[in-house]
């Protein structure tokens, strides 16, 4: 008699991890292609080498971690160097930007155990690193400013009827001041919408995240937040599956949060950190915010007073940390928190004993 495997009815899908992460390096292709477009060989090199660093380091420690180097596989070693390589200066050098590689898959996704169970984004903790370890380098303003751009505007929409609107949408199409990722707004939206269709991110984060740093920048004229950097945030960043609520309300609040949490951070005088450190925070309140927000049990009713006074608790505690971490930057003092942090971190790996 022939035996046939049979499975209780559930919700199926094709989707794994591999597919999600291929859809990410689709979206971001073409933001990818303008920063070589404007940076050339500089670009170049400091992608392939955080993308190199990333992949190698996940197959070396993952084989020292767990004993195994499956997980490469996935694709998701490649979006962190990408995506590390997009919030760096363009003109890092190409051995600081390895170091922050490793240590983005190490101590910000091994050290948890794995892809799905890191509570900070990976490509943030390496450029923490980054700055943390070669500090000189990190805020030397060569990094910024090396050889003359490949090219430096693109006349496409002007071209064809030239107005103060259409050298606007020329501006956001390639404007390379900063970071590598961020020279097309156009692109970042492009790759953002790409994501919307394929349901690989939710609109929560993002619409929220950029109207609440448009309400307040109506309030506060002096806040300066690159466009190309808030897009990357909100679209690719923030929207980090591993490290952001799975519930409506909570990704919405999460957005809302992250804006105001800019928004005080520069206030405070933080400038250069404002994006990364904003990440981090909301990294930090990621699984309290979801438990607040998690939807009410089929059967029982909403208490809304209670849920009201658990959202104005958290939101203390995250406008009172904001202001904390302010002081630890200000006193240079965020350093010492991330020994800290490799410290505890790998203390609580050792103890879990998921090394093998």
């Amino acid at each position: 008699m022939e035996l046939k495997n049979s499975y209780t009815p559930y919700i199926r899908t094709r989707d794994d991890i591999k597919a999600v992460m291929f859809d990410v390096i689709l979206a971001l292709t073409p933001a990818i292609l303008l920063s070589l477009l404007v940076y050339g060989l500089s670009s170049f090199l400091i992608m392939v080498i955080c993308v190199l660093s990333a992949v190698l380091t996940e197959i070396v420690f993952s084989k020292i971690f767990f004993n195994e180097i499956t997980s490469i596989k996935n694709l998701s070693a490649i979006v962190t160097g990408i995506l590390l390589a997009f919030i760096l200066a363009p003109y890092t050098p190409i051995y600081v930007a390895a170091f922050g590689a490793a240590m983005a898959i190490i101590f910000g996704k091994l050290i948890f155990g794995g892809i799905g169970k890191n509570r900070l984004n990976p490509a943030v903790v390496g450029r923490e690193f980054m700055t943390v370890f070669f500090p000189l380098v990190m805020t030397s303003p060569a990094i910024w400013s090396g050889n003359s751009l490949n090219i430096s505007e693109l006349k496409i929409f002007s071209f064809i009827n030239n107005n103060d609107f259409t050298n606007y949408l020329d501006k956001m199409l390639l404007n390379p001041t900063g970071a590598l990722g961020e020279v097309s707004v156009l692109a970042l939206i492009v790759g953002g919408i790409y994501l919307l269709i394929k349901n690989r991110i939710s609109w929560h984060i993002p619409a929220a995240l950029f109207s609440t740093v448009f309400i307040v920048s109506l309030f506060i004229k002096e806040i300066e937040i690159s466009m190309g950097g808030l897009m990357l945030t909100g679209i690719f960043m923030a929207t980090d599956m591993p490290t952001s609520p799975t519930y409506s309300f909570g990704k919405f609040y999460y957005g809302m949060m992250m804006g105001l949490t800019m928004a005080i951070f520069w206030k405070l005088g933080i400038q250069f950190e404002t994006l990364s450190y904003s990440i981090i925070v909301l990294n930090i309140f990621s699984k309290m915010i979801n438990k607040v927000f998690r939807p009410v049990v089929f059967g029982y009713k909403l208490n809304l007073i209670k849920k009201i006074f658990e959202v104005l608790k958290i939101s203390v505690l995250i406008l009172l940390f904001d202001v904390l971490w302010a002081f630890l930057h200000r006193f240079e003092l965020i350093p010492y928190i991330v020994f800290i942090y490799i410290f505890v971190i790998s203390i609580k790996l050792i103890a879990s004993k998921k090394i093998k």
